[in-house]
């Protein structure tokens, strides 16, 4: 079948031969130890909170003509066997006209399902790049499956903000390269102290960034570091959006079902306010 479409589609294959692959930019001279990064790697993918948790938060849309608007939302997030799986639900409020559900499965394999007015669909690939609630958030920045990405370069140890993080450089597989050919690959960078994802550049055609994410704060909830704050902007159009968590709950006990597909036709149970801790 392989051989069959190599000779069925020669144009197809001369674009990807010819598709631009960004540099990897080693904070060194030399290359770095591959096979550190790779343990760096593999032992942030497999990084989670027991249980189940709870997040309360706001998106604060910043474009840069217009007004400011506030939008808010929750996640439920979770671990199974094929990797971190996320609820999230955005109420009817200003720019949606219905309660709008989404179930986002993360990991090697990425999946993801909407409930909106009463109607559950599969998304595709390009549906997660769409924008939520009008915001500079989509589900491909929410899923992050290029963490999953098995083509990659470790370049090193580098800074961000003054703190050291390891930085690589991850190339899109060929299924999402053809559905989105203007993502030619995602720069992350790890800290290095509480294994966060510290900040994710996603660059355009000729390599340069064109949307990042940036983490800004860190807030401890009992014995675990959580993100609290972090900042989305798109290079292109130089708006901003900034989402905060407002509230949380962690080692939630959830039943499987919630997170499966046929799940978003229902709401989600109510969070005790014994478990909730505001931030």
């Amino acid at each position: 079948m392989a051989l069959a479409l190599l000779g069925l589609l020669p144009t197809g294959l001369t674009a990807q031969a010819t598709r631009y692959r960004p540099v990897p930019n080693f904070v060194v001279t030399g290359k770095a130890d591959q096979s550190e990064g790779h343990r760096v790697l593999e032992q942030f993918r497999a990084m989670g909170i027991p249980g189940a948790d709870w997040l309360e938060f706001e998106l604060r849309v910043m474009p840069r003509k217009g007004d400011e608007r506030t939008v808010r939302g929750q996640l439920f997030g979770a671990r199974n066997a094929a990797g971190p799986v996320t609820r999230l639900t955005l109420p009817s409020q200003q720019g949606l006209a219905s309660e709008c559900r989404w179930l986002i499965q993360s990991g090697a394999a990425p999946a993801g399902w909407a409930w909106s007015a009463g109607a559950l669909r599969e998304l595709t690939a390009a549906d997660t790049f769409q924008s939520i609630g009008g915001t500079d958030l989509t589900l491909f920045d929410l899923q992050m499956p290029f963490l999953y990405w098995p083509d990659y370069v470790y370049e090193g140890l580098a800074k961000v903000r003054g703190r050291p993080a390891h930085s690589f450089l991850l190339y899109p597989p060929a299924d999402l390269a053809a559905q989105r050919p203007q993502l030619t690959g995602v720069r992350v960078f790890l800290d290095t102290q509480f294994g966060a994802l510290v900040q994710a550049e996603m660059l355009g055609p000729k390599g340069i960034a064109e949307k990042s994410i940036s983490l800004l704060d860190l807030k401890k909830v009992g014995e675990q570091w959580m993100v609290r704050e972090i900042d989305l902007r798109n290079a292109v159009s130089r708006d901003k959006t900034r989402l905060t968590v407002k509230s949380a709950a962690l080692h939630l006990s959830l039943p499987p079902p919630t997170f499966l597909p046929a799940a978003l036709t229902q709401e989600m149970p109510p969070i005790l306010d014994a478990k909730i801790e505001h931030l």
